[in-house]
This record gives C-alpha cells, sequence and structure tokens, in this order.
C-alpha cells in the first residue's frame, strides 16, 4: 500500500476522531463546570488522537499491508524454473489460506510452463523429424524421375530399374504417412480395441513364419525358449500382432549376422509376460529413455539403411498403453535387447 496515502488516511481518522472526542469532553466539562474545560478539551483530543493516529498505523501494517506484501513477494519474486519455497510467513488465519492457495497456483503454474517447455521442444524435433523422412524418398523419387525424363526413359538397361526404385520410395512414404495415422488414431482413442480370447504363443508362431525369410537373409534363428504351451489372453489380436511383429521385426533388424531371436512366456497371476530377445547391437542406457518417441533412432544412418520409419516402438507403445499395459526394455550395448510386456489372461 502507498505509503503517504496510508498516512494521510490515518491523520484523517484520528483528526476527526480527535475533534468528536475533544466535543464530548467539552461538552461533559462545561456541564460539571470543571476549572478549565476548554484545556482538558483540547489536551484529552491531542492525545487520543495521537493515540488513533498510531494505532490505526500499526493494525493496517499487522493485518492488511504486511500479509499483502508477503503474497506479493510470493508471487513476484519466485523464479518459475526453482519452484516455490514457501519461507514467508502470515500470522492472519485467512492470509494463511490465502497464502496456500497461491503457493498451490504458483507451483502447478510451475508445472505447466514446464510441459508446454517440453511439448514444445518435442513439437520441433517432431517437424523436424517428419520433414527429414518424408523429405529423403520424395528427393529419390525427383533423382529417379528426372533421370527418366532426360532420356532414360528410352534406355532399356535403366528405365525399369528406376522405375522399381521410385516406386519403393513411394512405399516408403506411403508407410511413414500410414504409421503416423496409426499413432494419431491410437493418441486420440480413435481406434477401438477388440478384445477377444486367443492363443498368444499361437500368434508369435505365425509372426515367425511371416519372418522366416526375413530372418534367413541375416542368418538369424527365431527360437522359443521352452516348447509349445497355450497361453489365452484376452486383448485385440491383430493390434498384438502388429506389436509382435514390430518387435521381431525390429531384433532381426538390428540382430548379429548368426544370431538369434527368442521368444519366452511367464504366467504370473492374471497376467502373461511375453518377451522377446536378441543378441545384436543393444542400446546404450543413455538412449533408453527416448527409445519409444516417434522418428527417434540411436543411430540415424545405420538405422534409415535399414529401412524402418522410425515410428515401429511408438506404435508398439501406444498399443499396449490402449490396453491399459505398458512395453518394457533392457538393454546393453553390444549385448542385445529384451523387450517385455504384459497382456490379461482370459478368465
Amino acid at each position: 500500500m502507498n505509503q503517504p496515502r496510508l498516512k494521510s488516511l490515518a491523520f484523517k481518522i484520528s483528526f476527526l476522531t480527535a475533534i468528536l472526542v475533544g466535543t464530548i469532553i467539552l461538552g461533559v466539562s462545561l456541564y460539571n463546570q470543571p476549572i478549565s474545560p476548554f484545556l482538558i478539551a483540547t489536551v484529552s483530543a491531542i492525545v487520543i488522537g495521537i493515540f488513533v493516529y498510531f494505532l490505526f498505523l500499526f493494525y493496517v501494517h499487522k493485518y492488511i499491508e504486511a500479509p499483502f506484501r508477503s503474497l506479493y513477494k510470493t508471487i513476484y519474486n519466485v523464479k518459475v524454473e526453482d519452484g516455490f519455497k514457501d519461507d514467508i510467513v502470515i500470522s492472519s488465519e485467512p492470509m494463511q489460506q490465502i497464502q496456500k492457495e497461491v503457493s498451490a497456483w504458483m507451483v502447478n503454474r510451475s508445472a505447466e510452463l514446464d510441459d508446454l517447455k517440453k511439448l514444445e521442444t518435442y513439437r520441433r524435433e517432431f517437424l523436424g523429424n517428419v520433414s527429414h523422412e518424408l523429405k529423403t524418398p520424395i528427393f529419390n523419387i525427383q533423382g529417379y524421375i528426372s533421370t527418366l525424363l532426360d532420356g532414360g526413359l528410352e534406355d532399356a538397361t535403366i528405365n525399369r530399374n528406376y522405375l522399381v526404385r521410385a516406386e519403393k520410395s513411394v512405399e516408403r512414404m506411403i508407410n511413414i504417412v500410414d504409421d503416423l495415422e496409426s499413432i494419431s488414431k491410437l493418441e486420440v482413442g480413435e481406434l477401438i480395441v477388440d478384445s477377444s480370447p486367443f492363443d498368444v504363443y499361437a500368434l508369435v508362431m505365425e509372426v515367425y513364419y511371416a519372418q522366416e525369410i526375413n530372418a534367413a537373409s541375416k542368418n538369424i534363428k527365431l527360437v522359443f525358449r521352452d516348447p509349445y504351451t497355450a497361453f489365452y489372453v484376452d486383448a485385440d489380436k491383430d493390434y498384438i500382432r502388429q506389436v509382435i511383429t514390430n518387435l521381431i521385426t525390429n531384433s532381426i533388424k538390428y540382430g548379429k549376422e548368426g544370431g538369434e531371436t527368442e521368444s519366452r512366456f511367464f504366467d504370473i497371476e492374471d497376467n502373461i509376460l511375453i518377451e522377446i530377445s536378441d543378441n545384436g547391437i543393444g542400446v546404450s542406457k543413455e538412449h533408453l529413455p527416448r527409445l519409444f518417441e516417434r522418428f527417434y533412432r540411436v543411430e540415424k544412418g545405420r538405422s534409415r539403411e535399414q529401412g524402418g520409419t522410425g515410428l515401429g516402438l511408438a506404435i508398439v507403445k501406444h498399443i499396449l498403453e490402449a490396453h491399459g499395459q505398458a512395453i518394457n526394455v533392457r538393454s546393453s550395448e553390444g549385448v542385445g535387447s529384451t523387450f517385455s510386456f504384459t497382456l490379461p489372461k482370459v478368465k
């Protein structure tokens, strides 16, 4: 509160109080006919006026100005990135409640600003990654078409070859767009999980058969740790097939020549735990927290040579979250990786 204005207000109140009290005392003194009624009234008015003046300033400072000054410091002296430090003491109970509410607001505001900063960073990275991923196949297509238009179309040795390459680049773009669409639908909850009972061991076996040629190209064995045992789970079979396909495809893609991919199953109370392991190149600890982000690549150049979209693990994460489950990973660089998740058993 402005100090000159506060003192002026206190002076006016004390002056009016002094006049009122002095008038009352004067009237009483005249009625009783003392020796000097005007002197008594004047002295009493001055003393009471001074007393009221300082009493008013004291109570305004203690119960109004000081609490609001503390709240002012709470709001304006707290750095958002440092969090709120509750080191201001307020004695008034109503003001204490107000301070608690202000403190809670500051903490929430700080958390919101941190989240917004993270989202802004993520948005910039995502846009940059999308543009980079699409730019590569677009430039490839442009190069092939330009070559064909510049005379390559009449050259039988290159025309079909370049058309095949352009088609592969188009397929890569379609895969990226399809995966982005799938993630977007999963994030906003547009894809409905249609759960039904199925044998997840048999499903992994189906994916193994589908990936046999891919695995044979790198001499990688697709194995089970235990002999066949039916494990019935309650989930969306098509989505879980996509999860398992992405995990097994990755294990082959980043596996060592002559290595193996192994699947394991564990019956744990109301859930079935599925683990898919490989003895491939592995992932260092510093990259593990971001492994399921869209377009995140541990080794960008090498990953793009493998032909993936960089969205497979992000899709896996969102599909399992739509089922109320989570994906976990254990990995050591040069040793291999193990991805694990649970699915509810059929009751």
